[in-house]
């Protein structure tokens, strides 16, 4: 389950909970009862290293070599539908 975080706008007063993504969001203060806000702040994941990316760690051979595989692999899919649907007309 998340953990999400809140801070009070009067008395400032922080705090971390863990919820459900289902559950309602707190509105009010434990300590004086006033209104509370959600606290955003970035994402806790980052992407290293390689392989995420076609273009990360590829040479440019390696990347023509993929684009001349997708390109045949488009081809040969494309010859596929037409003989389908001529033998699903029949």
């Amino acid at each position: 389950m998340p953990t999400y975080s809140y801070r009070c706008t009067e008395c400032t007063e922080a705090f971390d909970i863990v919820q459900s993504f289902t559950d309602e969001a707190l509105t009010e203060c434990p300590a004086c009862g006033k209104r509370l806000r959600k606290v955003f702040s970035a994402v806790g994941i980052a992407f290293k290293g390689s392989g995420f990316y076609r273009t990360d760690s590829a040479s440019s051979g390696a990347a023509r070599t993929v684009t001349k595989a997708a390109s045949s692999t488009s081809s040969s899919a494309s010859s596929a539908p037409a003989s389908i649907g001529s033998s699903s007309a029949a």
